[in-house]
């Protein structure tokens, strides 16, 4: 029988699997980051041509893509994004001397870099097999969140995945459900929105919790 565990959209457990390094060792600010990665990379396909929406200029994950993807792109409002000194000063900056060589160590060359706003993104139709977008949205107001799930839908591919992470109760779970029906997408497999008990979570800026969604196109919504 086909496990499809990982598909469930639901709160990230303290038990589930986490990594502490993904291309460099993760600061241990970023608490709910090795849980996020260590889900998305089991995602991750040689085949695939995959996004990091809003990939951050620091964040190794967009690096990881372009090891292990046969296309990865990465987009940023940032300007930074465009510059690969840039990218690099930023994780010296914000990271250390260390992830900046274990960076320049890899091959992460098929990663294309464009400077773009989630809400209006600079590719095709139906192009993307994943698109990861990861601790984003909560960041976003109504408006742009719903303008970037749609171009999220516009850009996938029928039977592509949406890996989205977010923060909770900064993103109140019902609205999100309404927005994710209301802009052509759904749910890929069971979705449990009850908070457990043993939910990962986070005091530094008040109790924060993570939900994990995996979203495609609702291909029963008119286009």
């Amino acid at each position: 029988m086909t496990n499809h565990s990982h598909l469930q959209s639901r709160f990230i457990l303290a038990s589930d699997p986490s990594v502490q390094e993904l291309v460099y060792p993760l600061p241990e600010t970023w608490w709910s980051r090795p849980y996020e990665y260590a889900w998305c990379t089991s995602f991750m396909n040689e085949h695939d041509i995959a996004l990091d929406a809003a990939c951050g200029v620091p964040h190794p994950f967009k690096f990881a893509l372009g090891q292990r993807c046969q296309e990865a792109y990465a987009c940023d409002w940032d300007a930074r994004i465009h510059s690969e000194q840039s990218i690099l000063d930023a994780v010296r900056t914000e990271i250390n001397e260390e992830a900046v060589e274990l960076i320049k160590a890899i091959d992460y060359k098929r990663t294309r870099f464009t400077q773009s706003s989630i809400t209006h993104l600079p590719y095709a139709d139906d192009f993307f097999d994943k698109i990861y977008c990861i601790s984003v949205v909560e960041h976003m107001d109504l408006t742009d969140m719903r303008l970037a799930l749609k171009e999220f839908r516009r850009t996938l591919k029928a039977d592509g995945y949406l890996l989205l992470t977010l923060d909770f109760p900064t993103i109140d779970l019902t609205m999100f459900r309404t927005l994710v029906q209301e802009t052509g997408l759904a749910f890929a497999y069971d979705a449990q929105f009850e908070l457990p008990a043993d939910a990962l979570y986070n005091d530094i800026w008040g109790r924060l919790y993570c939900f994990r969604a995996v979203l495609k196109r609702n291909t029963s919504a008119q286009e």
